[in-house]
């Protein structure tokens, strides 16, 4: 009993020592703030997140598929930080920073659980915790996601552990639950099923078709395993602790196994077929999904992408993340898919690559781990590789996020067999394992700077990729937000060079040229979008504007046109409806100005709005109407000398 409190006194001082680590690292991002990417689709312009957990917005957070995505409970959980915490940004980051924390601490508590190794399974998390690859998902607002289903996801790991060493209903209905709950805050963890597959397969040695002998037992516990007649495998636990941990936690650790039995082995059919509840919520969640992407344009289809590039793709995506394992160096939110097929070279070497890594982990005698790690880090991936591609994105750093652990662990483990084998002492091996971490926690406390505002965050991507067109694109977004209409235009302009059919660039352009005077250069770059754009809210905004330069340029009837049938897109679009109103009142038809200025309002209330209806009101001679209209565009104005400045340009084209 002593032994065993002893065990988990050091098993919390250590998750302790893990999570300030974390805190200590992450301590920058308290100073970053919002982005331009996504951080505004999801908070800060977003008003049923800003409106806090109100029931109008949980029942929102439920039914949308809002950002072309399906997660409810990211949707509430950022609405609970703008209750908590407003739109001050280190707030939110900090909660970000607590999940991964945790997180952390759940990865060492499920691998010393497991396996029996304090020392590896702490290294396996402090990698997790500090590797450079998963700032993106701890320093971005919007990445909530990542880190909240990854909490649901652990949860669900460390459920099913508890589970099959005690099989009942109740513990099996909570694996469900974590999982579902993981599902509904990001669709990623779709792959847990089969996850769960190979941790039977090792460390829990719930295979039956498994030797009984075999070394990769090593995180089996059982008396049985201790006194096995093959002890040269059965003892590996044991020597390998002692390469690792002093005599006397060596000591503990064998007092503290010998009560735990080994689990029974079953079928590798009856294994498949008790996660088949899993796997329905899987195909559930994966329906769900893709329906949600498909609705806001977010899926790729096959004329964009064909079946060889992605695959392609793919393979050279599994290597660079490979060497970003390795070598975390020019880590960025995006890296560009490419629209040509890849050199022969380099496409067939990603896949021999793989293919050798593959043979070699199947392959290796009585080292299970390595063909767990990898599956784990193959299959992971398989949702976010790109066979099907959601967004321009070739690859992500938040992809890496679940798929690394698989890497960290069979390293981990393939270094501390080679140190027992040879045995190296412990003093060797702890030299290098501080210095990698502490090598990644300065690479990541640096990579953090980068996301502490937009203009340095989009430079820095600039900076690290070539042809980054989607980066010039937000780049120029938020420049022209800023007032720098001369400079998002170089942006803008450098997108299209790289990427001629860069449909949000050409966007950017025609506003830049409408506002300039430009007409017919706008409404070449609105064509553009108007008649190419796949994503259908893009394509209506350009329809929309296009319309509205016709007007400016007194093609009455074309405009018409276009705002029509942007309207069919989507319907009530207060802009639409806005240059309906205006060229209904250039034509004389007051009554019909009247009604669609009013309706614009009432779908979307702006100063500019009730300007223009409070004009049109006065030319009818309705001048008590026109003045009350007056004052509620006053009430809701931030400048309403510049709004009226805006309706006087608008009647005057």
């Amino acid at each position: 009993m002593k032994l065993s409190l002893s065990l988990k006194k050091r098993n919390i001082l250590l998750a302790l020592a893990l999570a300030a680590g974390v805190f200590a690292v992450y301590s920058p991002v308290l100073h970053n703030s919002f982005l331009n990417y996504d951080d505004n689709v999801y908070i800060t312009i977003n008003p049923p997140v800003t409106a806090g957990l109100t029931l109008g917005t949980v029942k929102w957070a439920f039914t949308t598929f809002h950002a072309e995505n399906y997660h409810p409970l990211t949707w509430l959980s950022h609405a609970l930080d703008c209750q908590l915490f407003g739109l001050n940004s280190a707030g939110h980051h900090e909660v970000n920073v607590l999940l991964h924390a945790a997180n952390a601490v759940l990865v060492f508590l499920l691998l010393q659980s497991v396996t029996g190794f304090t020392w590896r399974s702490l290294f396996v998390a402090a990698l997790f915790a500090l590797h450079p690859i998963n700032v993106e998902s701890v320093a971005w607002a919007a990445e909530r996601k990542n880190v909240l289903s990854m909490l649901f996801f652990l949860l669900a790991l460390n459920a099913y552990v508890a589970y099959v060493r005690q099989p009942r209903l109740g513990r099996y209905l909570l694996i469900a639950l974590f999982f579902t709950l993981g599902l509904l805050s990001k669709p990623q963890i779709i792959t847990l099923p089969c996850l769960l597959l190979l941790l039977d397969y090792w460390p829990l040695d719930r295979v039956a078709s498994m030797p009984s002998g075999s070394a990769t037992h090593k995180g089996r516990r059982g008396s049985k395993a201790r006194m096995s007649a093959r002890a040269s495998a059965r003892t590996s636990l044991r020597t390998s602790i002692r390469t690792s941990v002093s005599p006397s936690a060596d000591a503990i650790r064998a007092s503290a196994s010998s009560t735990v039995p080994p689990l029974p082995r079953v079928s590798i059919a009856r294994l498949v077929l008790e996660k088949l509840p899993l796997f329905a919520l899987s195909a559930a969640s994966a329906a769900v999904t893709m329906a949600a992407q498909q609705a806001g344009g977010a899926v790729q289809s096959l004329s964009v992408f064909g079946p060889l590039l992605r695959v392609e793709t793919a393979a050279v995506s599994y290597v660079t993340y490979l060497g970003k394992a390795f070598w975390p160096a020019n880590l960025v939110v995006l890296y560009p898919h490419p629209s040509e097929l890849y050199p022969t070279w380099e496409a067939l070497g990603a896949i021999l690559l793989l293919v050798v890594i593959t043979v070699a982990v199947v392959r290796a005698p009585g080292r299970r781990y390595l063909a767990v790690g990898w599956f784990w880090f193959l299959g992971a991936f398989v949702p976010m590789i790109g066979f099907v591609q959601a967004g321009l994105q070739a690859m992500a750093d938040r992809y890496a996020y679940i798929p690394f652990l698989g890497l960290f662990l069979m390293l981990t483990w393939l270094i501390a067999d080679w140190a027992q084998a040879r045995q190296v002492r412990a003093t060797w091996l702890a030299i290098p394992a501080v210095a990698t971490l502490l090598v990644f926690s300065v690479l990541t406390y640096r990579q953090i700077g980068y996301w502490h505002d937009t203009p340095s965050f989009w430079t820095h991507t600039i900076e690290r990729t070539k042809n980054n067109f989607m980066a010039h694109d937000l780049l120029a977004d938020y420049l022209s937000k800023q007032g720098q209409p001369d400079e998002a235009a170089a942006h803008s302009r450098a997108a299209v060079a790289i990427r001629p059919d860069d449909m949000p660039a050409h966007f950017a352009l025609g506003n830049y040229e409408q506002a300039h005077g430009n007409l017919r250069a706008a409404i070449d770059h609105y064509r553009i979008v108007a008649f190419r754009a796949s994503n259908a809210l893009l394509r209506a905004a350009a329809l929309s504007d296009l319309g509205l330069a016709y007007r400016q340029a007194g093609d009455l009837d074309a405009a018409k046109q276009f705002l029509a049938e942007s309207l069919q897109i989507v319907p009530n679009d207060p802009k639409s409806i806005v240059g309906i109103g205006l060229i209904l009142q250039r034509q004389g038809d007051l009554a019909g100005a009247i009604r669609a200025y009013s309706q614009a309002v009432a779908m979307q209330p702006s100063d500019v709005g009730y300007l223009l209806l409070a004009q049109a009101l006065e030319k009818q001679g309705r001048t008590e109407q026109a003045q009350a209209t007056v004052t509620r565009a006053a009430s809701l104005s931030p400048n309403l000398s510049a709004a009226q400045k805006q309706v006087a340009s608008l009647l005057g084209n």
